[in-house]
């Protein structure tokens, strides 16, 4: 007879998900209630209001997705895309592809702006991009390229995005709550976020804000959405208006209590305090990383401090590694993708994973388990560098 299931106690430090706090994970166990529940639509009218702070915006079309961030992604390219579109889609890393396939998907063109991985969107090709094709409809690109950990200048490219009529799609899966997105300052028109990264809690939901702009697209639509269940203008009659309720579909309700406690958690620490925590742990273990000899893989300016890609060592069995994190101290982080598979590591910092213990217990396990398999590092020197970061914030 098959037993239930107990998962160990593993320190998430991988691309995500990231490790969930204490309390979004009570929220999960609290009593199920019906998702038209006059409480349920109060939890939904605040869950709205928190995720409008998070993303730095007034849009009122702003709603948590009732699937992951690949869904989040998805709603944005369906409701704003139509056939024979033309969108410029930047491509520096493996999600920039899944852009370019929802385009495609549309019925639209695809113009690809690509730049090397482990570099930032080139917002000079965007440019030409943009002369090249003037009647390009809309803008696709990452904030926080998950497979390489870049940022790339989302102000910029919002900004050129208005300047020629156009719309931006911005995947902000792992830069919600991590790094700055301001919305409405940036003049964003559709971002699409995940729950599993710096929000801190369970994977399955994606944050998702829309302009004006974007609901005007929406209702101007000639063709119908592709998808009846990421239809906007369907969800809208769910989590939308004043007005009564209507059904759209059962929504994950304790998954929901969990956004919202993550999301409560978010504005009671205060969006600066989140951004200078993960900074700081990030300064920490670079520091670390660097006096053990290992080095980062993508140049400083334009580095996630909560998704680090480090160069793995000549020589290292990269699969043997992090079989051993996982094995020997139940620590998960992440492989390379795509252009990066056996290159690099990516080492994640992000919501409640990032704190002081993780950074120092990393570089600990990282370091036993390197020196194991005869790695050319300098033992000894990383706790030091990282606790002097720390000691001086």
């Amino acid at each position: 007879m098959t037993s239930s299931f107990f998962p160990p106690q593993r320190t998430l430090m991988g691309p995500g998900p990231s490790d969930v706090s204490p309390r979004v994970l009570g929220a999960l166990s609290r009593p199920t209630i019906g998702h038209l529940d006059p409480l349920f639509v109060q939890l939904m009218d605040e869950i709205k209001v928190l995720l409008q702070y998070a993303f730095q915006t007034g849009n009122a079309l702003t709603l948590p997705i009732s699937a992951p961030g690949s869904a989040g992604m998805e709603a944005c390219f369906v409701n704003l895309v139509s056939p024979g579109d033309t969108v410029i889609v930047c491509q520096n890393g493996v999600f920039g592809g899944r852009m370019r396939e929802n385009v495609e998907r549309c019925g639209a063109t695809a113009v690809m702006v690509e730049d090397n991985w482990g570099e930032p969107v080139s917002v000079d090709k965007v440019a030409a991009a943009f002369a090249e094709h003037p009647q390009a409809k809309t803008l696709a690109f990452v904030h926080a390229e998950t497979s390489t950990g870049v940022r790339s200048d989302a102000q910029a490219l919002c900004a050129l995005a208005r300047e020629h009529g156009a719309l931006s799609i911005v995947d902000a899966v792992t830069s919600l709550g991590g790094i700055p997105l301001k919305v409405d300052e940036w003049g964003a028109d559709a971002v699409y976020s995940g729950t599993q990264k710096c929000l801190s809690c369970v994977p399955g939901i994606s944050p998702i804000t829309f302009s004006p702009r974007a609901v005007e697209r929406i209702q101007q639509r000639q063709h119908k959405v592709q998808s009846w269940f990421l239809d906007m203008q369907l969800v809208m009659g769910y989590w939308g208006g004043d007005s009564k309720r209507a059904y759209h579909h059962t929504a994950p309700v304790n998954d929901l209590y969990a956004l919202h406690e993550s999301l409560v958690m978010l504005q009671e620490e205060g969006l600066e305090n989140a951004f200078a925590r993960h900074l700081r742990n990030h300064q920490a273990l670079v520091a670390g990383l660097e006096a053990m000899g290992l080095s980062m893989a993508v140049a400083a300016a334009h580095r996630l401090p909560q998704l680090n890609a480090v160069n793995i060592p000549a020589g290292v069995d990269d699969a043997a590694v992090r079989s051993a994190l996982l094995s020997d101290f139940d620590l998960e982080i992440g492989a390379g993708l795509g252009a990066l598979a056996g290159k690099t590591w990516r080492i994640g910092l992000m919501g409640y994973a990032s704190n002081e213990r993780n950074v120092l217990s990393c570089l600990t396990a990282l370091e036993a388990v390197l020196a194991r398999q005869g790695a050319d590092i300098r033992t000894g020197a990383a706790l030091n560098a990282a606790a002097a970061v720390f000691n001086a914030g």
